[in-house]
């Protein structure tokens, strides 16, 4: 009896994650890279040449707050129970 309780404990493994956390972790991902796509550039050929255009609001406010955003969707992709039903 014990061996079949083993033999049907071990088929009935499953994944942690569902296909519904990997698409949010893929939309986070997205968002993460976007974020760090906007923040590249702004820099000058010549280092005795300043260059204010690394100070927009493009590098400054929204590329950082897109990764963020991006962390925070990734949270929720980790924690996000598939299995949850609702009541």
């Amino acid at each position: 009896m014990s061996k079949n309780n083993k033999v049907e404990q071990q088929t009935k493994q499953e994944f942690i994650f569902q296909k519904k956390n990997y698409t949010f972790m893929f939309i986070g991902l997205a968002f993460i890279a976007l974020g760090f796509i906007l923040m590249s550039g702004g820099g000058s050929d010549d280092p005795n040449v300043f260059n204010p255009e690394i100070y927009n609001f493009r590098r400054i406010r929204l590329a950082p707050t897109l990764v963020l955003l991006g962390l925070g969707i990734e949270i929720y992709a980790i924690l996000l129970n598939p299995h949850k039903k609702k009541e």
